[in-house]
């Protein structure tokens, strides 16, 4: 292995919205690392949403601008444009096992045709009530007994940016579709699935993390159901995910919250993803493609 790829930089960015509490948690969790990130990056909409924390074991840089996901990613990815060579994303309510960091370096060093490499999550609180940072870190240590023995690597049309990594050198002036506000939804899809022209999307079994699915910071119901069907639409139309896809993706959203809407669950307001859809299939009858339009919808 040549020296060069030995000395890979890597910086983690953080795009945080409400949790406060949980972020901090996150940053003293990630000096565990056993491959400490060379830079931390968070990024919020202000000062409010962000914990005093004294660095320790690596910088970290704090950006403050407008809200939203992408917007928000797309500000921390001008701060470290041509300063790394592979940036990991996590979810400000991801939890990666120690190894994690280590691991993605390990698998950029050893895969240079590789582009993206996404993590499993071993559970997902974001399907259920979610789950306290207790809990997740629980999950975590049951995990030594059940670690895979053989890596078991999987070609994927984008990456779940709950936890994902990319070789920083494709990037050049792709950015995050601000046109995908606030939650953004899909928007690591569309994100992702444009740099396989340059390698592969991968997941890798061996990195593993929990996400704990917290529904602090969440848009509303009627907000989210509106873009489970436009995200995908305007995605399809864009070109950057394919039809058989999208198209399940947003038949299974209109099924699910169709059958739960009758008994919904206590977390997941059924109702209102299911107005939201409605509006949206209203919005595609007349030929409107508006992900945008979710700001006019209450929160």
């Amino acid at each position: 292995m040549p020296d060069s790829e030995l000395l890979m930089k890597l910086a983690v960015i953080i795009a945080t919205f409400g949790r406060k509490e949980q972020l901090a948690q996150l940053l003293v969790h990630l000096e565990r690392q056993e491959r400490l990130p060379d830079e931390v990056v968070v990024s919020a909409p202000d000062e409010t949403h962000v914990p005093v924390y004294e660095p320790r074991v690596f910088p970290i840089s704090i950006v403050l601008g407008r809200r939203g996901l992408c917007a928000q990613r797309n500000r921390a990815l001008e701060q470290v444009l041509e300063r790394f060579d592979v940036i990991t994303f996590f979810d400000d309510d991801f939890i990666p096992k120690d190894d994690y960091l280590r691991l993605v370096e390990l698998a950029f060093q050893e895969h240079e045709d590789w582009a993206v490499v996404m993590g499993h999550v071993v559970k997902d609180g974001a399907r259920t009530a979610g789950l306290s940072w207790a809990e997740g870190l629980q999950v975590l240590a049951a995990e030594p007994s059940k670690m895979p023995v053989k890596p078991k690597i999987v070609d994927h049309v984008g990456a779940y940016g709950c936890n994902m990594s990319i070789r920083m050198k494709f990037v050049g002036e792709l950015r995050f579709d601000e046109r995908l506000v606030l939650y953004g939804w899909q928007e690591d899809i569309d994100f992702t699935s444009q740099l396989r022209r340059f390698g592969r999307v991968i997941g890798l079994n061996t990195l593993r993390g929990v996400h704990l699915g917290l529904k602090i910071g969440r848009v509303s119901g009627e907000r989210f159901g509106y873009s489970q069907i436009i995200n995908p639409t305007y995605l399809m139309r864009k070109g950057t995910v394919p039809a058989s896809f999208a198209l399940p993706l947003i038949g299974r959203n209109i099924a699910a919250n169709l059958v739960r809407s009758l008994w919904p669950e206590p977390y997941v307001d059924r109702r209102g993803r299911l107005r939201g859809n409605l509006i949206a299939l209203a919005h595609l009858l007349k030929g409107r493609i508006e992900p945008e339009y979710i700001q006019k919808i209450a929160a």
